[in-house]
């Protein structure tokens, strides 16, 4: 049997079925919608597989249109925007049984040499991913067992996921909240030596707790839901070369949910602290 980091590899190589036609899988899981990263991220390397391969992603604006249907496959359709001297733009546009449910505009830039470099350091000092317990191994801890949806989870789950701060149950621990949260974060086996693959993956893994944020000051991010949440949005710029298989910190903030929306912020960092990646995401909530 084959491991979840294997399976998301699999996930992300796509069927060509014309020069700018690709064809992606869609699993049948539990799910009421395909994960928006899921999407994302088999948009993006349909968007790579239209390049020559030496322009880095720099970085990605999507739209998540509808919602995609488990199970059914999923056509990627790529325009050729631009081939400039050191710029490459592509769009994408994802369809699902004829229907739009997914844009994105990715540009790729040739690597250069700046006049100049500085990032902000990290917004605080956190513990070693090593140092903290697993989702998983929180969750047995409070339930004393892993219900059976989440074994089924956790077989499938590509990515190893550790939350700085630990898990919130109830009401009270949520109580004056901040809308923050931080969470280490690798894919649980290797992905190979394809840089793309490693940027898709990352794209696929940026979905999963970015709208933690703004759901922590209302409701425990465990145990029943009063909140139904999707992803509206999307948007990452990619400063530095990485890899999805090696630990990176991915702190989140949310500096203002209304309206129904709530926007949240993402900077993610390899564990030198150096930024890596910038995620920008606005959600829909609506009460259940």
């Amino acid at each position: 049997m084959t491991n979840p980091a294997e399976r998301l590899v699999d996930l992300l190589d796509l069927e060509q079925i014309e020069v700018n036609i690709f064809r992606g899988l869609s699993p049948q899981e539990s799910l009421q919608r395909v994960f928006g990263g899921q999407v994302a991220g088999q948009a993006l390397v349909a968007a790579g597989r239209t390049t020559d391969g030496d322009r880095p992603v720099h970085s990605l604006h999507a739209y998540f249109l509808r919602p995609g249907r488990p199970g059914v496959p999923i056509v990627y359709q790529v325009e050729r925007v631009r081939d400039g001297r050191s710029f490459t733009t592509r769009r994408v546009t994802a369809v699902q049984q004829g229907r739009t449910i997914f844009n994105l505009t990715a540009s790729f830039h040739t690597p250069e040499e700046g006049p100049f470099e500085h990032q902000l350091p990290p917004a605080r000092e956190v513990p070693a991913p090593e140092s903290l317990p697993t989702v998983a191994q929180e969750i047995r801890e409070h339930l004393g067992e892993l219900p059976e949806q989440w074994e089924r989870f956790e077989r499938r789950q590509p990515f190893d996921i550790r939350y700085v701060d630990r898990l919130r149950w109830t009401d009270q621990e949520v109580k004056d909240a901040e809308p923050r949260s931080a969470v280490w974060m690798r894919a649980v086996g290797p992905l190979g030596d394809d840089p793309l693959v490693h940027t898709c993956a990352l794209t696929y893994a940026s979905d999963m707790t970015l709208l933690d944020a703004v759901r922590l000051p209302v409701e425990p991010l465990w145990g029943a839901r009063n909140f139904d949440m999707a992803s509206l949005d999307h948007a990452m710029w990619f400063h530095r070369p990485f890899r999805a298989d090696e630990w990176f910190l991915y702190d989140q903030e949310s500096p203002i949910a209304t309206g129904g929306r709530g926007l949240a912020r993402g900077r993610i960092y390899d564990v030198r602290g150096r930024l890596l990646v910038s995620v920008v995401q606005e959600g829909l909530f609506r009460a259940l």
